[in-house]
């Protein structure tokens, strides 16, 4: 497939990148916890990765992802039954891939979504830690980010570290460091992947009119910077028509502020 010459959104562009972290995963359970991220895992099943399983959300493996918003003559295509118990064997047997949207990350990829500041006395209180540490022990994660800044990609750690990451000084007793999968990091501005030397974060595309240099200065701690980083690929007119399909209400344009095209004038630093 080729990439498309027809207008596109940002949050498209995200959507089409983010799925690229489910190829070659075979038949595991896909688990996008959010709109856009629920999108890309949606795509992936559809576009590239046709032995992904996917649930309604509810109780039931499905056939296909069910499109987001209000269902009209839309009927689920069941598969089969996947209670609890069956979603906790795939957790913890590792054949999940989740992809979620953490409000702060560090340069180890741990990953906060409990509360803003001291823990004992937070300035915002959020979900709590919920499922992320066994997650992110047991299985593969990616993330997706609507907004690349400092506040998200913080200097030092995170202020409560809910999820594991590639940091040697928090790991359990009995694993080691290349058990731990994050895969990739899709932000509003680039890909990101720890590929880098030592598993640093390693910018691995830039968004169409987005340099480098906006997104180091939009980042908490320094980036791996390769000598040539390609621009992030456009959406083919097949995941477009796919996504239109997955989310016929166009829930994903309320994910960004203003939602702006994927090719835009040069980024300014956040």
């Amino acid at each position: 497939m080729t990439a498309t010459k027809q207008p596109y959104s940002l949050a498209e562009l995200m959507i089409c990148a983010a799925s690229e972290a489910f190829v070659g995963d075979g038949e595991v359970l896909a688990t996008g916890i959010g709109v856009l991220q629920r999108l890309a895992a949606s795509l992936a099943m559809l576009n590239h990765n046709a032995d992904l399983m996917m649930t309604d959300s509810e109780a039931f493996m499905v056939a296909e992802p069910v499109p987001l918003g209000p269902r009209g003559d839309y009927q689920p295509k069941f598969d089969s039954w996947m209670g609890f118990s069956r979603i906790f064997d795939n957790v913890w047997s590792g054949r999940r891939h989740a992809l979620v949207g953490p409000v702060q990350i560090d340069r180890f990829g741990q990953a906060n979504i409990s509360c803003i500041g001291e823990h004992a006395k937070p300035r915002s209180q959020m979900l709590g830690v919920r499922g992320f540490p066994g997650n992110s022990i047991s299985h593969a994660n990616s993330f997706l980010v609507s907004s690349h800044n400092k506040r998200v990609f913080v200097e030092g750690e995170v202020d409560v570290v809910a999820s594991v990451g590639y940091n040697p000084e928090r790991l359990a007793r009995g694993w080691s460091l290349d058990e731990i999968d994050i895969r990739l990091i899709v932000t509003d501005l680039c890909v990101l992947d720890f590929q880098g030397p030592g598993r640093q974060m390693r910018v691995r595309s830039l968004h169409p009119g987005v340099a480098v240099e906006d997104v180091q200065a939009a980042t908490g701690f320094p980036l791996h910077l390769p000598e040539r980083i390609p621009t992030t690929a456009a959406p083919t007119l097949e995941q477009l028509i796919l996504i239109q399909q997955l989310d016929p209400h166009n829930l994903r344009a309320s994910q960004l502020k203003d939602n702006p095209p994927g090719v835009r004038a040069r980024a300014t630093s956040h």
